[in-house]
């Protein structure tokens, strides 16, 4: 090659280790082959050199006598030969090697909405009064007026159903067509699906309580069937009456069920799939947003349902509720 050779490395440089060196030459010797060994280690397996450089570096350096004063380092280096009108060989440029960053693998931060109501102080309730309060907030919210056009179309109101005891609570959006006939919460076919999920907890509709955003169902002009989700005036106006349930209640943690429940009790508005798994706080009680149970009916995927049932062992757990083998592996697919 002109300019220079090519050159297999550590071989080459195998019997270039003479004893009678100087020092200085060792160290720029073990040196040159701890670069080049590095590179065979990152997969270099050849590297370039000119002809002069081979022949300077095997020319052999006088070791002083003893005692003798040694030269300053300029001097201790054999000065290149002399070439007349030289033909310049090309440039070559030093590869840079560079080890591969490891990438760590991404890891999903909780996200964690700021709950901006404040934590009410809250005097104690016998189970008399418990009662006697439940029940005189229920006769309020069945005689709401404040939306008057979902009081001009509803059936029924829907308060809710449940122990008013419970250590767990479910929030949902709104009633839809099948709430409004019978007047309880989730009665139609995600209803089921949410019984029978309370079910697989160990639990029953009777130990837990169930309630909605919007007490109404939210009316469809000009349609004879379908849904809408609330707006924001009618989550508004009527969001104190489920504050007030909750306040009685006084569950150990709270279940939003879909993206509407949760901006009904935190006030905002995110992406239920970005915000499902990560706990959140409502006025100081712990809680955990979930897809809403008619997702799982349109979206069959058994990893959807196992992310579901993933939010629900969290919140046996915080319960401190007894978990099973089963109960761990179920929607697994080697369960």
């Amino acid at each position: 090659m002109p300019g220079g050779v090519r050159l297999d490395f550590p071989a080459a440089f195998a019997n270039l280790r003479p004893p009678n060196m100087s020092t200085a030459y060792h160290q720029l010797l073990e040196a040159a082959i701890r670069d080049l060994e590095d590179q065979k280690a990152r997969g270099v397996r050849h590297v370039k050199a000119s002809a002069e450089a081979l022949s300077a570096l095997s020319r052999p350096v006088a070791t002083p006598a003893p005692g003798a004063t040694r030269p300053p380092p300029e001097s201790r280096l054999t000065p290149a030969p002399v070439v007349t009108n030289p033909t310049p060989a090309p440039a070559i440029r030093k590869p840079v090697f560079k080890r591969p960053t490891p990438v760590a693998a991404p890891q999903s931060l909780p996200i964690v909405i700021a709950d901006p109501s404040p934590v009410p102080v809250l005097p104690p309730l016998d189970p008399a009064a418990k009662a006697a309060a439940f029940a005189e907030l229920r006769q309020k919210v069945l005689v709401c007026v404040k939306c008057p056009h979902l009081a001009s179309s509803r059936k029924s109101v829907v308060f809710g159903v449940g122990s008013i005891d419970a250590e767990l609570m479910f929030v949902g959006e709104a009633p839809g067509a099948d709430e409004d006939a019978q007047g309880e919460p989730f009665v139609g076919k995600a209803g089921e699906l949410l019984t029978r999920i309370i079910g697989t907890m160990g639990l029953s509709r009777q130990q837990v309580y169930i309630g909605n955003i919007l007490k109404c169902r939210p009316d469809t002009p000009g349609q004879s069937s379908g849904n809408r989700k609330p707006t924001t005036e009618e989550m508004a106006t009527c969001i104190p009456w489920l504050h007030q349930q909750i306040d009685i209640i006084r569950p150990r943690v709270l279940v939003a069920l879909g993206a509407t429940a949760v901006e009904g009790l935190l006030g905002k508005t995110i992406g239920i799939t970005k915000l499902r798994g990560n706990w959140q706080t409502y006025r100081g009680i712990p809680l955990m947003p979930t897809y809403h149970p008619a997702y799982l009916l349109r979206n069959q995927a058994m990893s959807e349902k196992r992310k579901v049932w993933e939010d629900m062992l969290a919140v046996m757990e915080r319960l401190q509720m007894p978990i099973s083998e089963k109960q761990r592996g179920f929607f697994l697919r080697s369960a």
